[in-house]
């Protein structure tokens, strides 16, 4: 008995051995970047043009990626390990990082305060956004326009807490808006153009004089320390499409029409009111991105107080 005993530790060391071997040598053979992206953006125009695949298989990596119906989703999946690089709007990294997500800012995108708006229906009584005290506000909870409607609200003498939220998923939001269900939808492109096209909604305010708007790109903390080549591969790639896409909007939106399901007019509205130009994450713009956090602490949204610069790629890094 001692000698069958003996016979299968033997074994299952040795089986453990190989194992761990294999899993080894699969790992030096196929590093992978887990890229997560959102239906609309430059990270879809870099997953379709095809030309990161071939600039990382030179340095031994694969690029897998996976679509999220917004940024929360995407960062919680970064959160988790399941990514290892993004985008986002301003807001969810704030509540990311409020949980404790290992994200760290790589780059960003200059304002766009068009690119999101508080939309009605076309024949609502609603005039302005004082008008939203004790209305039904339709949004996506974390999201970028959630920091739109704080700062349109507060500027409008109206406090969050005077207004019903409605946490909704675009898709959601969008048919309740258009039942009647909410009286008023905080949205972003495309799904404003594409809501302004077909319902002929209204804006009561966009981000312009309220919010930047910014778009940001995000690495998780490991894979950054581990890898700080690849991420800075991943941003010149994005770059090289951002240029693409400001020098031929229509081009952009007919490529990327049919992935979203939307008519090539409603992209292009949607496109013309991006930002281009990805850049490093500056101290002006981490002191920006600062005030949303503290707003959003001020208001018991996140619960506890962050400081951006904790998470921020340092330059030069």
């Amino acid at each position: 008995m001692r000698r069958i005993i003996q016979r299968l530790i033997a074994a299952i060391v040795l089986s453990i051995g190989i194992v761990a071997a294999a899993v080894g040598t699969s790992y030096g053979q196929d590093k992978v970047v887990r890229i997560g992206y959102q239906k609309y953006g430059k990270l879809v125009l870099l997953k379709s043009k095809g030309t990161l695949e071939p600039k990382l298989a030179a340095d031994g990596y694969k690029v897998v990626w996976t679509e999220f119906p917004s940024g929360p989703p995407l960062l919680e999946a970064l959160n988790i390990g399941a990514i290892d690089f993004g985008n986002t709007g301003e807001a969810p990294p704030i509540f990311a990082q409020a949980a404790g997500a290992p994200i760290q800012y790589v780059a960003y995108e200059p304002p766009a305060p068009k690119g999101e708006a508080i939309l009605v229906p076309k024949d609502s009584a609603l005039k302005s956004v004082a008008d939203l005290k004790g209305k039904k506000v339709a949004l996506n909870k974390g999201s970028n326009v959630h920091y739109l409607l704080v700062k349109a609200l507060e500027k409008a003498g109206v406090k969050y807490s005077e207004i019903e939220p409605v946490y909704l998923a675009p898709a959601d939001a969008r048919a309740a808006f258009e039942r009647g269900a909410v009286d008023a939808w905080v949205i972003w492109d495309p799904f404003q153009a594409a809501a302004e096209a077909a319902t002929g909604a209204r804006t009561l305010a966009d981000g312009t004089g309220i919010v930047a708007n910014y778009q940001f790109y995000f690495s998780s903390k490991k894979f950054l320390e581990a890898n700080p080549k690849i991420v800075d591969a991943v941003l010149a790639e994005l770059s090289t499409v951002d240029d693409w896409a400001k020098g031929d909007i229509h081009a952009v939106a007919e490529q990327l029409a049919p992935s979203i399901g939307l008519s090539v007019p409603v992209v292009e509205v949607a496109l013309k009111r991006q930002a281009y130009g990805i850049k490093p994450i500056t101290d002006a713009v981490i002191a920006d991105q600062q005030q949303v956090a503290d707003a959003f602490f001020a208001l018991g949204l996140i619960p506890k107080a962050i400081k951006i610069s904790d998470v921020a790629r340092k330059p030069g890094t």
